[in-house]
């Protein structure tokens, strides 16, 4: 099964229109996967930095302070020790933690398909003729963009760009503008999509996200 949508040229004129696959971008809402991807894909970049130094890593501490009997104090190894001011931290916060979680390739799928559907459906998703631009400048980028529908009354671009693999002017061009990401049909995920508010599409990379991601 087939959906029908306009495609637009970078002026915002509609030039044609494509099939798009339901199998892809007709998915049923599905918030509960959507949102266990997209906690392990945050969970995944996730870099462990704090970290307590434990009593063997603590500088000092190399003999024992006082003899063992005989002094009516407490018998003590170490200064490093965690009783001791200075000293090692027990049980604190390591940076060889491991906050990686696992999700199989189904359930990412699934959760791609559904949140595309969803920015179709709320007609979040325009796809253009072409993405390329006419001079790989900032300004054309920038111009494109708010031609398309993505500026508003504030004039901050909010898009992602999702283009044809082998086009990288596009991505040299829009890397200096905030609030703008552009990725290649086959590097798609569930963060990109919900992190920006218009996705414009460009039509070659339709067919490579259908082949790439072998939707059943």
């Amino acid at each position: 099964m087939h959906m029908k949508v306009d495609v637009y040229n970078q002026k915002n004129e509609v030039v044609g229109t494509e099939n798009l696959s339901e199998a892809y971008f007709g998915v049923p809402w599905k918030p509960g996967i959507v949102a266990q991807v997209l906690r392990a894909l945050q969970a995944n970049k996730r870099s462990p930095w704090a970290h307590a130094k434990g009593r063997g890593e603590v500088r000092g501490g190399g003999r024992k302070p006082w003899r063992q009997k005989g002094t009516g104090r407490a018998r003590h190894g170490s200064i490093r020790s965690p009783l001791w001011r200075k000293g090692g931290k027990s049980h604190g916060p390591q940076s060889e933690r491991d906050y990686t979680q696992k999700i199989n390739k189904k359930m990412r799928q699934i959760a791609l398909f559904s949140v595309l559907s969803k920015k179709v459906s709320d007609k979040e998703l325009k796809v253009v003729d072409t993405l390329h631009p006419e001079v790989s400048k900032t300004k054309a980028v920038y111009v494109m963009a708010t031609t398309l529908g993505a500026g508003g009354r504030t004039k901050k671009l909010d898009v992602l760009f999702v283009r044809e693999g082998k086009d990288t002017a596009l991505l040299r061009a829009a890397r200096n503008i905030p609030k703008t990401k552009v990725v290649s049909s086959a590097n798609l995920n569930v963060y990109d999509l919900m992190n920006h508010k218009h996705v414009f599409l460009d039509q070659r990379a339709i067919p490579e996200i259908v082949s790439h991601y072998h939707a059943k």
